[in-house]
């Protein structure tokens, strides 16, 4: 609470905090992210036979979608791409929070704990955390 100079009105710092129907929509796109990252580990990075007959397709846009998917999310992982999107996105959401940084760090990160970004990615999550007890901005 601040005290707002000798008249003793008291003003409460309101933090971020997603509504109802945001936080639902940030639910639905964590779910969504995890799922679509365990997919592609456990049924084509991790699955010998799928993984072998992707690594055999070099061209990627003659392969299946679910080959192109092997092959970005193999090259993603090479240059943790998950796990910096994620970092980023959390900390410009801990300097300036919005539902659009905070959905791309939570999407980013939860692909980015799946797929072997574990380190930027939980780096990510504690950022994001800390952005719910971040004041709100100040209205235009």
């Amino acid at each position: 609470m601040l005290a707002a100079g000798r008249l003793g009105i008291v003003r409460q710092m309101r933090t971020f905090i997603p509504t109802a129907r945001q936080t639902n929509w940030l639910l639905i796109v964590g779910f969504l992210a995890v799922g679509e990252a365990l997919y592609v580990r456990y049924l084509a990075i991790e699955h010998a036979p799928v993984s072998l007959a992707c690594q055999a397709s070099q061209n990627i846009l003659q392969s299946t979608w679910l080959c192109a998917t092997f092959h970005l999310a193999i090259a993603a992982y090479n240059n943790s791409v998950f796990g910096w999107v994620a970092v980023i996105a959390a900390a410009l959401n801990l300097v300036r929070p919005s539902i659009l940084l905070m959905t791309v760090a939570i999407a980013a990160a939860g692909m980015g704990l799946v797929l072997h970004n574990a380190g930027l990615a939980g780096l990510a999550a504690g950022l994001l955390i800390l952005s719910l007890a971040r004041p709100t901005p100040a209205a235009n």
